[in-house]
């Protein structure tokens, strides 16, 4: 796995990986950020990487559900350089007619077992998560 780094101008920079697939980002703190922070595409790897591993057992049980969305907030550390992440906790919401239990350990599969991301991060933070289907909360 490679990426390359092509700065724009100032903080503004573009980052491409190896098939040319991009993303802009920039400092938060900026007058106005071009694009997203380096501690936001961890987040984003954190949404990403799970969605596709509950993406996919979901389908192996065969699961279908019609609308997938997972919120990530993260808590770094306050007055530290580093800011590391302490805490990590996303939020997986289902729309459809979906398996309760199935969904919920399709979840803890992939922050227990299979998020790449997440599991490198759990060194230095705490990892949570939810599940709720059609907006209540599944509890399992």
């Amino acid at each position: 796995m490679k990426i390359k780094l092509k700065n724009i101008y100032d903080s503004h920079s573009i980052i491409e990986n190896e098939t040319g697939n991009s993303i802009l980002i920039d400092d938060k703190t900026s007058q106005n950020p071009k694009g997203v922070s380096p501690m936001e595409l961890l987040l984003m790897g954190v949404a990403g990487c799970s969605s596709i591993d509950i993406i996919s057992i979901l389908k192996k049980q065969k699961q279908k559900f019609e609308k997938l969305t997972i919120e990530v907030e993260g808590i770094r550390e306050e007055g530290e350089l580093p800011a590391l992440f302490q805490k990590i906790h996303s939020k997986i919401k289902f729309d459809g007619n979906i398996d309760e239990k199935k969904a919920f350990r399709a979840c803890e599969l992939s922050f227990t077992k299979y998020c790449s991301v997440s599991k490198t991060l759990e060194a230095t933070a705490d990892i949570t998560f939810s599940v709720y289907i059609n907006n209540k909360k599944v509890l399992t």
